[in-house]
């Protein structure tokens, strides 16, 4: 099985590796796919079943990245004391929020004025480990029962609102919060449900600990990723608690099974959570022995994921630019001053968009693999680990 002696576990910077891989094809998708609206394609009345399920499959990214962040903090904070650990989850929390604001808002408008800022994925990590860095000092069956509750209960609030609330709108609520005449803060990634994935992650980080067999954790996450496919399954056929969109019956099948799977992202349902992680805790579970040069391959992209990130949004961005340009529409096209990315008639086919993602990840994996070498061989410059 995977030496669980040293700080990185193989299976987990290859389950890292590849929801890094996935993001690129969702990111892809958003500046080269003919589409009216990037944001509808997962609405059975209209999409088309490749296009509903090149975004869902993606679906897995996120939550997985935070569950596997939570799980590294507490592999890396072996090493450390509580204190010390706190402190460095506060200060790369802080900074990943500062990135947000600054090159990360920039990558995703190209808008020199900043008219939109995101609070997004990587503001929502950066929170993240601001709170866990006040939970570690906590018991472990708390931060369990802690996670749970942030998980499984977050949905009780769906229906309370505070109208012209930003403080609500980053505790649970999807919103965009107008600053100005000109500038406007998309809230997309409200902290509650996130919270609770990471410090999830941490808990079940123990379970990499020397003194427990492999066999046993094998079993236990196999477990937990069974019953959560499970559970989803039948709450969701209840239809009653854990989205707020319910599903319903479409005149087809195909329909009717999209809408069964079209659970909510903004912010994560508790359904969406239970269909992600349940593929986090399975798929750790069982590639503890994976080996060979694929597993290599994606396991670079795993262990120098923010390197990653901020290559693969600028290189997205930079070649949907140079493809407007060459056809016709212009590079300013890519300048966006809306949240709701609208591209015109500009757009490729979907072969297209699988064709320039294949093409990214194989630009960027020198890149990657030369920094991943790098950090290795100079683990002492402190400044490595806030990349």
């Amino acid at each position: 099985m995977t030496p669980l002696d040293k700080n990185r576990i193989r299976s987990i910077d290859l389950l890292k590796g590849l929801v890094m891989v996935l993001m690129a094809l969702d990111h892809t998708r958003d500046y080269f796919y003919q589409s009216s609206s990037v944001l509808s394609i997962t609405d059975p009345e209209n999409a088309t079943f490749p296009v509903y399920m090149t975004r869902w499959i993606t679906h897995f990214c996120a939550p997985t990245f935070s569950f596997l962040a939570g799980m590294s903090v507490f592999l890396s904070g072996k090493r450390k004391t509580k204190t010390d650990l706190s402190i460095f989850l506060l200060k790369r929390g802080l900074w990943l929020v500062f990135l947000e604001l600054t090159v990360i808002a920039f990558a995703w408008y190209f808008d020199i004025r900043f008219r939109n800022i995101d609070l997004a994925v990587i503001w929502c990590l950066g929170i993240s480990m601001i709170f866990l860095a006040a939970f570690i000092h906590l018991p472990k069956g708390v931060i369990l029962l802690l996670s749970c509750l942030l998980i499984f209960g977050h949905n009780l609030l769906d229906k309370v609102h505070f109208e012209g609330s930003a403080l609500w709108s980053v505790l649970h609520e999807l919103s965009h919060v107008e600053l100005s005449d000109t500038h406007t803060l998309n809230i997309i990634y409200p902290i509650i449900p996130w919270v609770g994935v990471m410090s999830l992650g941490y808990y079940f980080g123990n379970f990499y600990r020397l003194t427990v067999e492999a066999s046993a954790r094998k079993r236990l996450f196999n477990t937990i990723g069974f019953l959560a496919v499970a559970l989803f399954v039948v709450v969701r056929w209840i239809n009653v608690y854990g989205d707020p969109s319910p599903w319903k019956h479409y005149a087809t099948v195909g329909q009717t099974v999209m809408s069964f799977l079209n659970v909510t992202k903004y912010p994560p349902s508790l359904l969406y959570l239970l269909v992600t992680l349940s593929g986090a805790f399975l798929f750790l579970a069982n590639s503890e022995t994976w080996k060979g040069k694929l597993v290599d391959f994606f396991c670079v992209f795993g262990r120098v994921p923010f390197f990653y990130y901020i290559m693969h949004l600028y290189l997205i961005r930079t070649l949907a630019a140079v493809a407007a340009e060459l056809t016709g529409y212009g590079w300013q096209l890519m300048v966006q001053t809306q949240f709701d990315i609208d591209l015109k008639d500009y757009g490729f086919s979907l072969g297209v968009v699988y064709a320039v993602w294949v093409g990214i990840i194989l630009v960027l994996y020198p890149f990657c693999r030369q920094f991943d070498a790098y950090k290795q061989s100079h683990r002492e410059k402190w400044w490595l680990s806030y990349l």
